[in-house]
């Protein structure tokens, strides 16, 4: 009863990403157009993994599931931020917007453990080659997996559950075009600087750790490989130079979101569609394109299927 009495308000309106019909026309077509080819090849490296028997290594276990995280990612914010550049007024539940929230946060959460576990995997694969079958085995490779899926709960459950403390009595606009902490927390009607802290700390704090902690682990690798051989050397190089490609366009706007106390800046908007939206997909593409076994199995299934 309680509960019933604090919370007033049932729904959100959307203020959206801008406030400019060109601008938001552009937008649409651009993401729409982006959204419609690069989902479809997010889906092909997981075909492809899964169908050649020949990528069975942990790189590629773990590339196929970055590949599903990022567009399951993608799903959460996309499809409805089309939908609402058609719409008049946009506004979403209560419900909804604590939903949308969590998956945000779980997928989000579980793709920067992610990487962490294929900084890990390089690590052994090119610093311990000897020790590599016996530590990556599938049965390490599986628990990794069911690791990082239960931190990403965890730090979405968090994150949900401060959320759901908070008293809304008040305004209802959320000045962006989804749901997200920062936005949330500013529409409570009560004293928020201890949940802005906890949220700094559960999000913020543990995103750049997590940065720092990448960027150590792939100097250390960058450093081990200089007294390689020229084609080891060169194979370690494009595969490390690719992971720190897809740590950066992960981490880079995380940080610039989440690190720093909620105050609204000019590009939010910006960086948040970046990092909802365009990233997410380009991710495994970006791995792909420079992975010559994948793009090699790719060809020979899409020419399997167009022959027959």
């Amino acid at each position: 009863m309680e509960r019933e009495n604090r919370t007033v308000v049932t729904e959100f309106i959307l203020l959206g990403l801008t406030q400019s019909q060109h601008a938001q026309l552009l937008v649409f077509v651009l993401v729409l157009v982006f959204y419609l080819i690069i989902l479809p090849g997010n889906f092909l490296i997981i075909l492809t993994i899964r169908s050649d028997p020949g990528l069975t290594a942990p790189l590629y276990f773990f590339l196929g599931n970055l590949a599903f995280l990022d567009a399951s990612y993608s799903f959460i914010v996309a499809p409805r931020m089309l939908v609402d550049f058609l719409s008049e007024k946009k506004i979403i539940s209560y419900r909804g917007c604590i939903t949308q929230l969590f998956f945000l946060h779980f997928l989000g959460a579980g793709e920067m453990f992610l990487l962490v576990v294929m900084a890990f995997d390089r690590y052994i694969a090119i610093c311990r080659p000897l020790h590599y079958s016996t530590v990556m085995n599938p049965r390490v490779c599986y628990a990794l997996l069911l690791a990082l899926w239960l931190g990403g709960f965890t730090h979405s459950i968090v994150q949900a559950a401060l959320i759901l403390r908070l008293p809304f009595c008040g305004p209802n606009q959320l000045d962006n075009f989804f749901c997200d902490v920062p936005q949330v927390i500013k529409l409570a009607c009560t004293d928020t600087f201890v949940v802005d802290l906890l949220m700094v700390s559960n999000s913020g704090l543990l995103t750049l750790l997590c940065f720092l902690g990448l960027l150590a682990s792939y100097a250390v690798i960058l450093c081990h490989v200089k007294g390689h051989s020229s084609e080891g050397k060169n194979k370690a190089l494009s595969t490390c130079t690719t992971h720190i490609i897809i740590v950066f366009l992960m981490f880079g706007p995380a940080i610039f979101i989440y690190t720093r106390p909620f105050r609204a800046f000019p590009a939010d908007k910006v960086v948040s569609l970046f990092h909802t939206v365009i990233f997410p997909l380009m991710n495994p593409v970006i791995y792909t394109l420079r992975n010559q076994e994948v793009k090699a199995s790719m060809k020979k299934l899409l020419n399997r299927h167009m022959v027959c």
